[in-house]
């Protein structure tokens, strides 16, 4: 099974997102309500994905990635980037810190996980 961590202060999207994907019994699903728990269980758990929220109070979702993307361990973990803002100066901020895609919220279950099946095809 994939494991996939996703971090993202909406306790419920968590809940929902994580119940979903776990029944699907393909995926191990790991959850960070903030992006410092979440940049210590990327070290520790070396997720096979990463479902990151670009809006989360004390440490965006960029600064995150950038994070994630200067750690030797975590650099090579493929992230989804989560976000209601649907500017093309955010989208070109996050294919610039090299994420895998980038989702504007709300998202249906099915598009979600059509992506992270085809960001995980793409590393295989």
């Amino acid at each position: 099974m994939k494991k996939i961590l996703l971090i993202d202060d909406e306790k419920d999207f968590i809940y929902f997102i994580k119940k979903d994907l776990e029944l699907s019994g393909a995926y191990i699903v790991l959850a960070a309500t903030n992006g410092k728990d979440g940049l210590y269980i990327a070290a520790r758990q070396k997720p096979d994905l990463i479902i990151l929220d670009v809006v989360m109070p004390s440490m965006g979702g960029f600064e995150v990635l950038k994070v994630l993307k200067e750690n030797k361990s975590t650099t090579m973990i493929p992230v989804i980037m989560l976000t209601a803002i649907d500017t093309e100066e955010a989208r070109e901020k996050a294919l610039g810190l090299y994420n895998e895609e980038y989702i504007v919220k709300p998202v249906s279950i099915a598009e979600l996980r059509a992506k992270i099946d085809g960001v995980l095809g793409r590393r295989r």
